[in-house]
């Protein structure tokens, strides 16, 4: 069966995005460390991304943060298009996204559950006022609010917890689904990739450029670009 066909055959689907749907963006993966970020963080991104390191060290977070988590030029891909037309259709009932950028919305997606985020929401620690990203993207140091708090990013960090609402309802769409499409992601960051295991149904589409753990449970694997894949697709 192709993907074309399980598309037409269901009415139900949900979407499973991970850091490839972004990377096709211009976004790069922080996971992929280059040379040039060895030379500039005396730290892995892991640790810097954590909640210990933003208490700790807030000002080096931030460094980090500007440099190598907003990148608010990126424009929506073929993905992001071609599934904000199938939600329009009706079929797509949902994405849920690992990524933080907000391009599914930008593209015209409205039913979007970010398991991680979104750097585009930041708030004060001291007052919880909200700010754009401006509020951060254009400060030096660490960004405060005007009542002097810190400005946190509504990023989950390392060591923090999932947004407990954004859970439910993925978990409760993905375990409605008659069809879930999952693509961009290695399955392998937990507890994200978990929700894969919540779907009941029996038309699994894996659409990655490199294997993941569940290949064997799939109906379907396509090693491909999740944008030239998706944006193929006759909607």
């Amino acid at each position: 069966m192709t993907l074309q066909e399980i598309i037409d055959g269901s009415d139900h689907i949900v979407f499973f995005g991970g850091a490839g749907v972004s990377t096709e963006s211009g976004i790069p993966d922080f996971r992929s460390v280059d040379g040039l970020y060895n030379q500039k963080y005396a730290y892995p991104p892991e640790v810097i991304l954590s909640h210990t390191f933003f208490m700790e060290e807030t000002e080096e977070f931030f460094r980090f943060y500007r440099d190598k988590m907003l990148y608010l030029d990126a424009k929506p891909n073929a993905a992001h298009y071609a599934l904000a037309k199938l939600e329009k259709s009706g079929k797509l009932k949902a994405v849920i996204t690992q990524n933080i950028d907000g391009l599914h919305q930008a593209a015209g997606s409205n039913s979007v559950f970010e398991l991680h985020g979104s750097v585009l929401r930041n708030y004060c620690m001291k007052c919880g006022n909200f700010h754009g990203v401006e509020a951060i993207k254009n400060s030096e140091g660490i960004p405060r609010c005007s009542c002097g708090g810190i400005i946190k990013p509504d990023v989950v960090l390392y060591e923090e917890p999932l947004d407990e609402y954004t859970m439910k309802m993925a978990a409760a769409f993905t375990q409605a689904a008659d069809a879930l499409i999952v693509g961009g992601t290695s399955l392998t960051v937990y507890p994200a990739a978990g929700f894969v295991y919540q779907y009941m149904g029996d038309k699994l589409v894996l659409i990655n450029k490199s294997s993941t753990p569940m290949d064997s449970k799939a109906s379907l694997v396509i090693n491909d670009s999740i944008g030239k894949v998706l944006g193929e697709l006759k909607i």
